[in-house]
């Protein structure tokens, strides 16, 4: 069972930044796609951010042009660089890898990691 470790959330003003980390326990590059989730208490997940192993990018609506999703394959390591933070963003970040196209769904998971923006 392959482990995902995030970190880097924290508190941060409006208008600031935050570079989470989604570290795995096996080899990153293996996996078909790593996204990276945001939920806010009483409503259920929503993607932010996804790469594939093919290096294919894609964005919701309300992080693009602010989040840059990356990979470092020495590290086993994903990214989110949130820059121009607002209130919205506020939430807990998950890590997800490894599209089940016949479940619709990530087979893993992380923890989440808490991302607070205040005004």
């Amino acid at each position: 069972q392959v482990q995902l470790v995030e970190s880097g959330g924290g508190l941060v003003q409006a208008g600031g930044s935050l570079r989470l980390s989604c570290t795995a326990s096996g080899t990153i590059s293996s996996f078909n796609a790593v996204a990276w989730y945001c939920q806010v208490p009483g409503e259920t997940r929503e993607v932010v951010a996804a790469i594939t192993q093919g290096g294919i990018i894609k964005y919701s609506n309300a992080v693009r042009g602010r989040f840059t999703i990356s990979r470092d394959d020495a590290k086993n390591t994903v990214y989110l660089q949130m820059n121009g933070l607002k209130n919205e963003d506020t939430g807990v970040y998950y890590c997800a890898a490894e599209w089940d196209r016949d479940r619709s769904e990530f087979r893993s998971w992380g923890r989440g990691t808490q991302v607070t923006v205040s005004s």
